[in-house]
C-alpha cells in the first residue's frame, strides 16, 4: 500500500441501524440479525453523542438489553435526545425500559420474574389504531417469545399505547403516539422466540423503511477502508495460530495493505498433532507472507508445570505469548500494530462489551491482554463478528475451503482440554486421541454438520481389562457440538457406529487410554471447552 491510499474516500454504508449496547449477552445477536436481513448494523457506546450518531445517517436505532436495573445509580443509560433525531428507535428489554423511563414511564421490580419461553398476546386495541400493524404485521395474535428480566415498565403516560402482553407482563410491547418509538420487553432476535426474525424485518423495512442492500462484502469494503486509515504506512504484526479467525485477519490486512504486514506464529507447546507444519505451509505458501515461526514450548510448559486451576492457565499462557511475542517483534522494524482475530464472543464472555456490565464468564487472553508497555495498538477487524459470519469473509476473501470451514481451536490451545496439571506426556496422550476424533468424524462426512469437535483428557484414572492384564489408565472425553453462533451450542448426535469405531481406535492405537465418555452436555449450562 502506497500512502495516498490513507486519503482515499470513507466508505459509508447506504443505510446504518446503530445497536446501542447496554451489556446484553445477546446483543450482537440483534447486530447479526439485522445483517442477515440486508441492513448494515453497527454496535456503539449506549452514551454516544448525538453527534456521532448523525455522522453516521442512521435509519433507525436498537437499544440492546442488559443486566443491570435502570433506576440504580450508575445503570449504563443513552441521551434522550435521540428521539429527537426523528428516526425510528426499537428499545428491546433494558432498551425497552431506559426508553420507557426517559419519556416519562416509570419501571419497576415486577411482582413475578419472567426467564425463558412465554407466551405473547398481540392486543387488538392496538392493532385497531394502526400502530401493533407494523411491528407484528405477519405475527399470529398469540405466540411464542422469550424472555429475561425480572424488572417491568409499570406505568406510562397517555402518549404511549400498550400492543402486546403475557401472563405476567401487561407491557410487554409499546408504542409512543407522537414518536416512532417501539418497545418490546422480550428478545425478538434469539431464535427462541419464533417470529422474532419477522418482527426485526418489520421494524426494518416497515418502520424504518430499509433497502435491504448489504451484504458481507460491503463489511469487507469498510473493513479494509478502516484498517488502513488506522494503519496509515505503518507495519502491522498479525499473531498467527493456525485457526480460521487468524487466517480471515491475515487475508484481510494483505488486501489492506499488502507488504506492510509480518506474521509472527508461536509454537506454545500446546498445539494440535503437526499443527506447526501446517500453518507454515499453509502461509507462506498460500499468502506468501513474512512469516516468523518461534519455538516456544519449554517457556510455556516450564511455566505452567503443576497448575490446574483453568483461569490462572489462561493468565500464564497470556504472560508467556505476550513475553515471547515482545522479543520476536522487536525484531521487526517500525511495527506498530498488532491485529488479533478477536470476535464478539470473545468480548461478550470477557466482559468487555461496550456498557461493560456483562457478566465475565472466562478469560481470553487475546482480549484486551496487551500491556501499554508493549507499545502496540490493537487492529481487531473482525471484533463485531460471529465466527459463521467469519467464514462468510473468509469465502469472500477467497481463501480455501479447508481453511475457511477449519473447526475453532482455542487460544490457549490443548491447556485447555488436557484437565488439571500439563505434562508433555499428557500433551501426547491427548494429540493422538483428538487426532484419530478428527479423522473418523471427517470419514464419517461429519465435520462441516459439526462445529467444533475435540478431545479432552481427564484428570482420572479408570480400570480397564486389556488382554490378560489389568490396567489403569485415563480417560479420554469427547466433545462435539453443533452451533452458528457460538454463543449457544447443542451436543451433536453423532451416530452410536462412529462413537463406536472412535473409542475403539483411541482405546487400541493410544495405549495409555483406558476409556472414552462422550460429553452430551448443551450451551448453556457448560461452555463449549471445559476449561
Amino acid at each position: 500500500m502506497n500512502k495516498s491510499q490513507n486519503n482515499m474516500p470513507t466508505v459509508i454504508p447506504e443505510q446504518t441501524i446503530p445497536i446501542l449496547d447496554f451489556g446484553s449477552q445477546y446483543v450482537q445477536l440483534i447486530a447479526r440479525r439485522v445483517r442477515e436481513a440486508g441492513v448494515h448494523a453497527v454496535l456503539v457506546a449506549p452514551d454516544i453523542s448525538i453527534a456521532k450518531l448523525r455522522e453516521m445517517n442512521p435509519i433507525g436505532l436498537i437499544l440492546s438489553g442488559g443486566p443491570a436495573s435502570v433506576y440504580e445509580d450508575g445503570a449504563p443509560n443513552c441521551d434522550p435526545k435521540i428521539f429527537d433525531l426523528h428516526i425510528p428507535v426499537l428499545g428491546i428489554c433494558y432498551g425497552m425500559q431506559i426508553a420507557a423511563q426517559l419519556l416519562g414511564g416509570q419501571v419497576k421490580p415486577g411482582a413475578a420474574a419472567e426467564y425463558g419461553a412465554t407466551r405473547l398476546h398481540v392486543l387488538d386495541d392496538g392493532a385497531a389504531e394502526g400502530h401493533s400493524g407494523e411491528l407484528f404485521a405477519g405475527v399470529p395474535t398469540d405466540t411464542g417469545v422469550w424472555m429475561s428480566h425480572g424488572d417491568q415498565v409499570k406505568e406510562l403516560g397517555l402518549d404511549f399505547i400498550s400492543l402486546a402482553s403475557t401472563p405476567t407482563c401487561p407491557l410487554a410491547a409499546i408504542r409512543h403516539k407522537t414518536r416512532p418509538f417501539y418497545g418490546v420487553q422480550f428478545h425478538p432476535e434469539v431464535t427462541h422466540t419464533p417470529h422474532g426474525g419477522k418482527i426485526l424485518e418489520n421494524f426494518l423495512y416497515r418502520v424504518c423503511h430499509a433497502a435491504g442492500t448489504w451484504r458481507m462484502g460491503n463489511f469487507l469494503d469498510i473493513t479494509v477502508d478502516k484498517v488502513r486509515r488506522q494503519v496509515g504506512s505503518g507495519r502491522v504484526i498479525c499473531g498467527l495460530s493456525g485457526g480460521v479467525d487468524s487466517a480471515v485477519v491475515a487475508a484481510l490486512l494483505h488486501r489492506a495493505i499488502g507488504n506492510q504486514l509480518t506474521c509472527i506464529f508461536v509454537d506454545n507447546g500446546l498445539l494440535r498433532k503437526n499443527e506447526r507444519d501446517g500453518v507454515e505451509s499453509t502461509f507462506r505458501d498460500h499468502f506468501h507472507i513474512d512469516l516468523r515461526v518461534v519455538d516456544a514450548a519449554d517457556e510455556f510448559l516450564n511455566a505452567l508445570a503443576g497448575v490446574t486451576e483453568p483461569q490462572t492457565k489462561r493468565k500464564i499462557i497470556g504472560k508467556a505469548f505476550i513475553d515471547v511475542f515482545k522479543r520476536a517483534s522487536g525484531s521487526i522494524a517500525d511495527a506498530r500494530f498488532l491485529a488479533q482475530g478477536t470476535l464478539y464472543p470473545d468480548v461478550i464472555e470477557s466482559g468487555q462489551g461496550y456498557a461493560r456490565t456483562a457478566a465475565n464468564i472466562k478469560l481470553h487472553h487475546n482480549v484486551g491482554g496487551l500491556p501499554a508497555e508493549l507499545g502496540f495498538e490493537l487492529v481487531e477487524p473482525l471484533r463485531e463478528l460471529f465466527k459463521d459470519e467469519v467464514r462468510r469473509l473468509g469465502e469472500v476473501l477467497g481463501l480455501p475451503e479447508n481453511m475457511v470451514w477449519r473447526h475453532p481451536f482455542p487460544g490457549p490451545g490443548l491447556a485447555v482440554r488436557c484437565i488439571g496439571d500439563i505434562t508433555r506426556e499428557k500433551l501426547a496422550i491427548l494429540r493422538d486421541a483428538d487426532e484419530i476424533l478428527l479423522e473418523e468424524i471427517v470419514a464419517a462426512g461429519l465435520y462441516r454438520s459439526t462445529a467444533q469437535t475435540f478431545a479432552v483428557l481427564l484428570p482420572i484414572n479408570s480400570v480397564a481389562v486389556m488382554g490378560d492384564g489389568r490396567g489403569y489408565k485415563p480417560v479420554i472425553a469427547l466433545r462435539s457440538v453443533d452451533s452458528t453462533d457460538f454463543m449457544t451450542a447443542d451436543w451433536s448426535r453423532i451416530p452410536y457406529d462412529v462413537l463406536a469405531r472412535i473409542s475403539s481406535r483411541i482405546v487400541n492405537e493410544v495405549r495409555s487410554v483406558s476409556r472414552v465418555v462422550y460429553d452430551i452436555t448443551s450451551k448453556p449450562p457448560g461452555t463449549i471447552e471445559w476449561e
